[in-house]
């Protein structure tokens, strides 16, 4: 009876935890809505980057928005946030069909797979006048 009473008070713990989760929003599976919200993490990652152009990875993980002065930043989930960095002229970028891989200079942002159909040769092509 004693382990009956111990192992419904876990699992009562248990769910109350999860109610909270879920009431605070917590964890989840966090994607880029649309293009506008690619522009809205491009700013918050470089405060005044003024996105004129976006790529939004197929499954919206990830995204590539250039700005007017040819600035190119590739967004990424990062958790339950989104990470955005520069791309240089040391980055480094292979094409796969539709799916573009890119790597910053900055080591600890690590490599990027982004799905962009149709619009991966367009911005492979691009990003090869980086730094150039």
């Amino acid at each position: 009876m004693k382990e009956l009473l111990q192992f419904g008070g876990s699992l009562l713990a248990i769910l109350a935890l999860a109610w909270l989760a879920r009431k605070l929003d917590l964890g989840g599976d966090v994607r880029i809505r649309d293009e506008s919200h690619a522009r809205q993490l491009a700013d918050e990652a470089i405060c005044g980057f003024d996105a004129v152009e976006v790529a939004l990875d197929r499954g919206r993980i990830g995204a590539l928005v250039r700005d007017r002065q040819g600035r190119v930043m590739v967004l990424r989930r990062h958790g339950v946030h989104f990470a955005g960095r520069l791309l240089d002229g040391h980055s480094h970028s292979r094409l796969d069909q539709s799916r573009l891989t890119l790597a910053t200079s900055d080591r600890h942002f690590g490599s990027v797979t982004l799905d962009l159909g149709q619009a991966a040769q367009h911005w492979a092509a691009s990003l090869r006048r980086i730094g150039a």
